[in-house]
């Protein structure tokens, strides 16, 4: 309680801040809020001051930070050309693996893991499949914020198309890739 006392009696010492504001903020624009009143937007800091759009709008911004674009990477799997092309999936294995030696350090094991998991979603009969995909995309979520494996965002993108077309040609296609990438990882 003392301490307490003591801290609010230098504070009251201070000389006033620039701008006049006393104690209480007055003289601060916004009434004394650190972020400023409704509407107001300081400059350096991020947002905008009213959303404006949707609830569950997740635009953000979209500005490119220090290191140049949020998605500096290879541009996404098209899954069509996935399902027709095998050339297509061999070269994108390659992409993968290339990216995951230069980026991650992410292990064999933990590939086979996953990778075991897609086999096993794979092999889950028809009505159960879309779920076991969704509930592999969690872990794969999981598995690359846990362990810094950005390389394989490309394949959590892939996965939520190919569960949203909830084809068994295209949940093939992911395996058989993943297979690929695991085989060049070796």
């Amino acid at each position: 309680m003392a301490e307490e006392q003591a801290q609010q009696g230098n504070r009251e010492n201070r000389p006033p801040r620039e701008g006049g504001s006393g104690p209480g903020g007055q003289g601060r624009p916004g009434g004394g809020r650190p972020g400023g009143g409704p509407g107001e937007r300081r400059e350096g800091r991020g947002g905008p001051p009213d959303r404006g759009g949707e609830r569950g709008d997740r635009g953000g911004d979209k500005r490119p930070f220090a290191g140049g674009d949020r998605r500096d990477g290879p541009p996404e799997i098209e899954l069509e050309k996935l399902i027709g092309d095998s050339l297509y999936l061999d070269n994108q294995a390659h992409i993968v693996v290339s990216r995951m030696r230069d980026m991650d350090s992410g292990t064999r094991s933990q590939l086979r893991r996953l990778y075991n998991a897609v086999r096993r979603a794979t092999r889950a009969p028809e009505n159960e499949r879309q779920h076991e995909f969704v509930m592999l995309r969690a872990r794969l979520a999981y598995t690359i914020a846990r362990h810094g494996l950005r390389s394989l965002d490309q394949l959590e993108r892939l996965l939520l198309q190919v569960t949203r077309k909830n084809e068994a040609r295209g949940y093939e296609r992911f395996r058989d890739l993943f297979e690929a990438i695991v085989a060049y990882n070796e």
